[in-house]
């Protein structure tokens, strides 16, 4: 009975368990390929699912991997216009921007572009000119108040809004288009200029004013000249001596040093005169 029940051709029934094979019915004699055996190996092993790229088909194999391309950053015009060929500049930890601002406060020391040299930033020129036109704004209005109160505190007072248009033209204006012309001028004259590290210096140099603001709210006409005159000479001094560091080779050196330095006393007399009257 048995037999019999071996004898049936079961191959065409669906859930059907193939026979065992005994053991001594197995080929031994398959060679099987080894995996220490290398790109020699005749076996080649696929990865599923495919490929799905453009130049490729079908499978792809252990031996010859297929990896997209990637993408490379644009080097032609239309660079300058992508937001991100700017984050490079913007990439600076919170330390490295205190100490270029404690750098700022210190003008004797002449050091700012060796500290700038391995990764000159435009941070500090956004935050710094974005800061000093609130706060010219702001405490602006608040000192008029202040001087008007104090003369007639009976006569209205108005906030006045176009201290904030005012502040962010000259501001704005001043650190972006000063540092441009010394470097067209410095080029002109065959002397090395980097517009980025020109940008920095400059943005950072305006940071003095920040806290020098707040001071100015003292309602004391001498007082407040003091104060805008140190502040600027501060700041005036930090620019030209560090430009003369970066251009000890100019023969031109002391006509560059002197404008900067007017430049920057030019600037702080317009905070004084405009903002806090």
């Amino acid at each position: 009975m048995d037999e019999s029940f071996a004898n049936l051709q079961s191959s065409h029934l669906l859930g059907s368990v193939p026979a065992v094979i005994s053991d001594d019915k197995k080929n031994t004699n398959v060679p099987i390929a080894s995996v220490n055996e290398g790109p020699s190996a005749s076996a080649n092993m696929q990865i599923f699912p495919p490929y799905q790229g453009n130049n490729a088909k079908g499978y792809q194999t252990l031996e010859s991997p297929i990896e997209a391309p990637e993408q490379q950053p644009s080097n032609n015009w239309k660079g300058f216009f992508n937001v991100y060929s700017y984050t490079q500049y913007f990439d600076v930890d919170t330390d490295v921007v205190l100490n270029r601002l404690m750098s700022s406060l210190y003008p004797t020391s002449a050091d700012f572009f060796s500290k700038i040299d391995a990764n000159p930033d435009l941070y500090g020129l956004v935050w710094i000119c974005t800061t000093l036109v609130f706060v010219l704004a702001s405490l602006g209005n608040c000192a008029t108040y202040l001087v008007k109160k104090r003369t007639d505190s009976a006569a209205p007072w108005v906030f006045d809004v176009n201290y904030m248009n005012l502040a962010a033209s000259i501001i704005y204006g001043y650190a972006i288009i000063v540092p441009l012309a010394f470097y067209f001028s410095l080029r002109y004259m065959g002397s090395k200029a980097d517009l980025l590290r020109f940008w920095c210096l400059w943005g950072y140099s305006l940071f003095i004013f920040v806290p020098t603001s707040l001071p100015l709210l003292i309602p004391v006409e001498f007082l407040r000249w003091v104060i805008i005159l140190l502040a600027g000479g501060a700041s005036s001094s930090f620019v030209a001596l560090n430009l003369r560091s970066y251009l000890e080779t100019n023969n031109d050196l002391t006509v560059v040093m002197a404008a900067a330095f007017g430049l920057q006393m030019v600037l702080s007399i317009f905070i004084k005169v405009w903002f806090f009257p």
